[in-house]
């Protein structure tokens, strides 16, 4: 449990210390970071409503609130799915590029701080092995992202 518990809270420190940098230096919260994000790396800059809200991890009226929030500032747009009607895909626009782009060293910067910087390589190499192995059964993991249990 110990591990676990470090786990957990290592995880709302460092989110919480990324959230106050991006905020401080680039008015975004790291909610708002995480969609611009996901978008740039997803096909043609777009994915669909439900696919961003599995990657964000909000649920999907949360979502909608941030994505509303986030068009009302020109960083992303609706799109309409010919494939299905009632479904939208969310996409990234030039603005949110630009945007993404000058906050990305913020939190890069931040994650060199709060985290992995704080480990040695062998060290940092261990913590992605064992987490890659957490994440072994999830299909939205990178296959670069899994380590192989065992």
């Amino acid at each position: 449990m110990l591990a676990w518990r470090r786990f957990l809270r290592a995880h709302a420190l460092v989110t919480r210390r990324l959230e106050s940098d991006l905020l401080a230096e680039q008015r975004l919260p790291l909610a708002s970071y995480d969609v611009l994000v996901q978008l740039v790396e997803a096909p043609q800059r777009r994915l669909r409503m439900s696919e961003l809200a599995e990657r964000v991890l909000l649920s999907r009226s949360g979502l909608t609130r941030l994505v509303d929030r986030l068009e009302r500032e020109g960083l992303v747009r609706r799109e309409a799915c010919d494939s299905d009607a009632r479904g939208l895909f969310t996409v990234l626009t030039d603005d949110g590029l630009a945007r993404l782009r000058e906050a990305s060293p913020v939190h890069l910067r931040g994650v060199a701080a709060h985290a992995v910087g704080r480990l040695d390589e062998d060290e940092a190499a261990a913590l992605a092995g064992l987490l890659g192995r957490m994440l072994a059964d999830d299909p939205l993991a990178e296959p670069a992202d899994v380590t192989p249990a065992g």
